[in-house]
C-alpha cells in the first residue's frame, strides 16, 4: 500500500521527490527540503493519504560517508489506511536547517526538539526550540560523530524545591 503513497507523492510534487527507495517493506521517499510542508500537508489532509499519526523524527549523521552529511527522517502512519511511509530530508552541515512541520503536526514538537538537542538540526519556524534532553548550558550536540566520546563537559548542580 505504501507504493502508492509514493506514486500520489510523485505525481503531486514532482520536484520534490529526490529520490525513492524500499528496504524490508519500509517504503522511502527523499524529498527536497523546500517540499517538506507541503509534502507533509498534502500526507495529513488528502483523504486518501490520512497521515494523521507521526511516528517519530530523527537525526541522521553519515559524517565521512555522505554528502550531505545529515539527514532527518520522518517516520509517518495512518491509522485510518493502515498504511506507513518515511520521509528524509538531506541536509548539509553548513546549512543544517529544515523547516519546522509543527505547524501540520502539532506532536512532532518535542520530536524536533530532541533532534536539535542532539544532532544540531535548526527546525526553522518552531515554536519552542530549545533543550529538551541536555541542559541549557550544554555546549554541542552529542550524537554527533564527531562529538569526543569522552566529551565531559562540567556538570551543573540539580535544582531544588528551593530553586522552583
Amino acid at each position: 500500500m505504501s507504493q502508492a503513497v509514493i506514486d500520489a507523492v510523485k505525481a503531486r510534487f514532482p520536484e520534490a521527490v529526490e529520490e525513492t527507495h524500499a528496504w524490508r517493506g519500509d517504503d522511502t521517499l527523499v524529498i527536497a527540503r523546500d517540499f517538506l510542508v507541503d509534502v507533509c500537508r498534502f500526507l495529513k489532509d488528502d483523504p486518501a493519504m490520512d497521515f494523521k499519526m507521526p511516528i517519530d523524527v530523527c537525526g541522521v549523521d553519515y559524517l565521512g560517508h555522505r554528502t550531505p552529511r545529515f539527514e532527518v527522517v520522518y517516520h509517518l502512519y495512518s491509522v485510518t489506511k493502515r498504511h506507513r511511509v518515511r520521509l528524509k530530508v538531506r541536509v548539509s552541515e553548513d546549512d543544517c536547517r529544515v523547516p519546522t512541520v509543527t505547524t501540520v503536526w502539532k506532536g512532532v514538537n518535542w520530536y524536533e526538539r530532541e533532534a536539535w538537542d542532539m544532532y544540531g538540526v535548526v527546525f526553522e519556524g518552531h515554536p519552542k526550540l530549545e533543550r529538551i534532553l541536555m541542559y541549557e548550558e550544554f555546549e554541542g550536540h552529542p550524537l554527533r560523530k564527531d562529538y569526543p566520546q569522552r566529551g565531559y563537559q562540567l556538570l551543573m548542580p540539580m535544582p531544588t524545591l528551593m530553586d522552583r
